[in-house]
């Protein structure tokens, strides 16, 4: 099964000309929750850690608003948060994963970052459209159907989705009590296959992590845990061109992140 490779160039020195993350020894990965949910963000790292045991995770998780994603307020909040957490914890890392599905602050993590970015819903779009011609995505939260088309349709990818199913507990609500949820998964995972032509169901979300195996054989379309498709994503990401941004004066940041864009 082929997951998401981003082909670029540094900036700095060409890559053939620098040791890869492996060479110089274990891959030191940020494990980034743009949410305040520290017990979800060790969670994910101890998901990680069983996924890709070669490399280091640290987690990071964010100091100030809400505790799950479930708006588009606090996305825009989860975004700031995420710079304000890349500013903090950044330094020595060789990766970053932002374990957030919707990606909050994604582009501008990239432009700020001089190692890659990947975030879990681009990610598993990207993974999604190499095992089909179109997929769709099932998350907790209504509000989520709209942002993810609206995501996806950002990065092209309007096409290829075939559609967004939501179940009424959020991803939070369905981390506390899987198994009662297991059966609301099922049916929207079968409702994007049958009803709205889906050959790749996406299980987004943090919270849903690790239920997708628990579907296997209950759906008719492969199912993918965006959790598993963005660390294997990570481990194969180089780094995108980008401009780093003119350094502006700011008020207010906290002084990490107030340093990072001066």
């Amino acid at each position: 099964m082929g997951f998401l490779r981003i082909v670029a160039r540094s900036l700095a020195t060409p890559l053939a000309a620098r040791p890869s993350p492996r060479e110089r020894g274990a891959m030191r990965v940020l494990l980034l929750n743009a949410n305040t949910d520290a017990g979800m963000t060790e969670r994910l790292v101890g998901m990680a850690r069983g996924i890709a045991p070669e490399a280091r995770f640290t987690p990071s998780t964010a100091r100030f608003g809400a505790r799950y994603i479930a708006s588009r307020a606090a996305s825009a909040i989860a975004a700031h948060a995420a710079l304000d957490a890349y500013a903090r914890d950044g330094a020595g890392h060789d990766a970053v994963l932002l374990a957030c599905f919707g990606d909050p602050g994604l582009d501008a993590l990239r432009e700020v970052a001089p190692v890659p970015v990947v975030g879990l819903a681009h990610a598993s779009g990207e993974a999604a459209i190499r095992l089909g011609r179109r997929f769709g995505v099932v998350t907790g939260g209504a509000a989520w159907a709209a942002m993810l088309t609206e995501f996806y349709a950002a990065r092209g990818l309007s096409s290829r989705l075939a559609g967004v199913r939501t179940v009424a507990p959020s991803g939070a609500e369905i981390a506390a009590d899987p198994e009662g949820a297991l059966d609301l998964l099922e049916a929207a995972c079968c409702d994007c296959a049958r009803q709205d032509g889906a050959e790749v169901v996406v299980l987004g979300g943090a919270g849903l992590a690790g239920l997708s195996p628990r579907l296997e054989g209950r759906v008719p379309v492969p199912v993918l845990c965006s959790v598993t498709v963005g660390v294997r994503a990570m481990l194969d990401a180089v780094r995108e061109p980008a401009l780093r941004p003119a350094p502006v004066g700011t008020v207010g940041l906290s002084p990490e992140l107030a340093q990072l864009l001066s």
